[in-house]
């Protein structure tokens, strides 16, 4: 068993991997419809690239854990709680592990009538009924650990009026992103060829149409990680639960630099080097290998489940037609309370 120690007493886990392109020196930075690349200076006059977000690599941290061919979690995480949308002839949607919003996505809050929903309000609010003051978060990281551990890690905000009028939010733990010192430009272009009719309408689809291309060339490339450990200690879920949590992270970051990186179509990278893999926060602080947190995965998640719903997949029914009808209600309660609020 690999050992904690060193960062029981730590705020924060640091760890700072470099990357380089797999093949060649360019690579194609993440891009938004209304700002392109994301690019920016430091005051040190530094042309610096963000090649990935938080958001996006805590979408790829989340898929580590998720085998698409069976549609189930992978080996070593076999025996975790989530959450499963099935439709009414049995087949499968959807999992709280691939919902951008984990569980508070309408493909649970919206099954059955609104069963699930029910459930969770009687769970977080228990017989007290609604706060009106304050949310305790410390029972809300209570409930969501015995749904879907990843709530905890990933962070989960209920945006649902009726659950606290949408007031239980759950910071964030593990976060990512990976950023490219001193970039520059790489411009290129291509041309989409019409061999039939070089000269047709290209609105419909026909015609020749030449683009423009922008990659990026990086004197060094690198993926942050950050665990914020004092938060999970602040939700006194005792020390099982805590040490699942930070195994579960570090099998997640250990996982994502050990399997694909491919980005994007031109963003294809791979880690200088994992081997003793060290934290620079604590400094010194060891990552333990992916072979050893997945050996450890099966004893850590057993210690855990009192502390889980029985059996661990919460499979709920979710059919468009009766979500269609609970959105439209939905919608309309909500105009009711915003007219009777003027």
């Amino acid at each position: 068993m690999f050992d904690l120690r060193a960062i029981e007493n730590q705020p924060r886990l640091l760890v700072d991997v470099n990357l380089r392109p797999i093949q060649g020196q360019r690579f194609q930075p993440t891009g938004f419809p209304d700002l392109g690349a994301a690019t920016y200076t430091l005051p040190d006059g530094t042309e610096m690239l963000l090649v990935e977000s938080a958001q996006s690599m805590a979408n790829r941290l989340e898929a580590t854990t998720w085998d698409q061919v069976t549609n189930d979690l992978v080996t070593p995480l076999k025996g975790l709680p989530y959450i499963a949308a099935i439709s009414p002839a049995g087949g499968f949607i959807t999992s709280s592990i691939l919902e951008a919003h984990r569980v508070n996505s309408p493909y649970f809050l919206d099954s059955e009538g609104g069963k699930f929903l029910t459930l969770l309000k009687t769970e977080l609010e228990g017989k007290k009924g609604e706060d009106p003051e304050a949310v305790d978060l410390k029972h809300a990281a209570k409930v969501m650990f015995k749904y879907d551990p990843n709530c905890i890690l990933h962070g989960v905000f209920l945006a649902n009026k009726k659950l606290a009028g949408g007031r239980y939010r759950l910071t964030r733990l593990l976060s990512a992103f990976i950023e490219a010192e001193d970039v520059r430009p790489v411009e290129s272009g291509g041309v989409k060829n019409d061999r039939v009719n070089p000269s047709g309408d290209t609105r419909t689809g026909y015609g020749n149409v030449p683009f423009h291309r922008t990659e990026f060339v990086a004197k060094s490339i690198c993926a942050h990680f950050s665990l914020d450990l004092a938060t999970l200690r602040g939700y006194g879920l005792g020390e099982a639960v805590e040490r699942l949590i930070v195994a579960l992270a570090l099998w997640k970051i250990r996982s994502l630099l050990a399997s694909n990186l491919r980005l994007r179509t031109a963003c294809d990278l791979v880690s200088e080097s994992t081997k003793g893999l060290t934290a620079t926060m604590p400094a010194g602080f060891v990552l333990p290998e992916v072979a050893e947190l997945s050996a450890a995965m099966p004893g850590l998640i057993a210690a855990c489940q009192p502390d889980f719903v029985s059996p661990p997949v919460t499979k709920v029914t979710w059919s468009a037609q009766e979500a269609k009808k609970l959105a439209a209600d939905r919608m309309k309660s909500e105009t009711d309370d915003e007219v009777q609020e003027k």
